[in-house]
């Protein structure tokens, strides 16, 4: 009986007769099925002149070794946050280390010139000599790039701590993303070395450094340097 005069006192419903019943469930819509957008694949080239769609062999690099469709690999300092330089494409990532080419350890033993901070420089410069490997071995140089990589990339070396008294070394494996950036860094070094005061161009020192590198040749300052860490790695085992 109270609860018939309170209803009573609400007065009508407020939304008329299409009102749901009170203690019914509201009347649901019916949804309308969604359509699934098309994803759209652009072929973009880079340099506008080379395919970046190459395989890589390697499994541990793989998500490590950005090769995304850019015609021009600059990030301008959009990449931000924990392993940022493995969105960055493989191209701007050596750009990055030929810009500071004389940082050797922790000084910078040689200067390095023109190209500290210059990044239109460095950038026609890695362009350079990928059209100077194109030429030379006439296969795509992203591919040439790729695979001097995956043959110059150290898997392990060796840290230093202090355990006591004395300095214990130990061997460790080397981490993918350190593995690319190391290489890298030693490709800029030796390109570098190689044209520092001499009359060889930097890009025609820097095609050299990667083709001795994909061909697992010797003559490439990162197998060399690849070999010495391994082999003090594998003695301090």
């Amino acid at each position: 009986m109270e609860e018939e005069e309170r209803d009573a006192g609400r007065g009508p419903p407020r939304y008329g007769k299409s009102m749901p019943p009170r203690y019914g469930a509201p009347r649901k819509r019916a949804q309308k099925p969604v359509r699934k957008r098309e994803k759209h694949v652009f072929t973009v080239k880079l340099f506008n002149r080379w395919d970046t769609n190459v395989p890589v062999n390697d499994p541990s690099l793989r998500g490590y070794i950005n090769l995304d469709p850019k015609m021009l690999p600059r990030s301008a300092g959009t990449q931000r946050g924990r392993f940022h330089k493995s969105r960055m494409h493989i191209t701007e990532r050596l750009a990055l280390k030929m810009s500071v080419s004389g940082h050797t350890g922790k000084k910078h033993k040689l200067t390095s010139g023109k190209f500290g901070g210059n990044y239109s420089n460095v950038i026609g410069v890695v362009e350079k000599a990928l059209e100077i490997i194109e030429k030379k071995e006439n296969k795509n140089p992203i591919e040439v790039l790729v695979k001097a990589i995956e043959n110059a990339a150290l898997r392990e070396e060796v840290i230093s701590y202090q355990l006591g008294s004395i300095m214990a070394r130990e061997s460790v494996i080397t981490a993918p993303q350190r593995r690319v950036d190391k290489t890298l860094r030693f490709f800029a070094q030796s390109a570098y070395r190689r044209s520092f005061n001499k009359k060889k161009p930097l890009a025609d020192a820097l095609a050299e450094e990667l083709m001795a590198a994909y061909k697992n040749s010797a003559d490439s300052f990162a197998i060399k340097e690849k070999e010495r860490i391994e082999r003090e790695a594998s003695g301090a085992r």
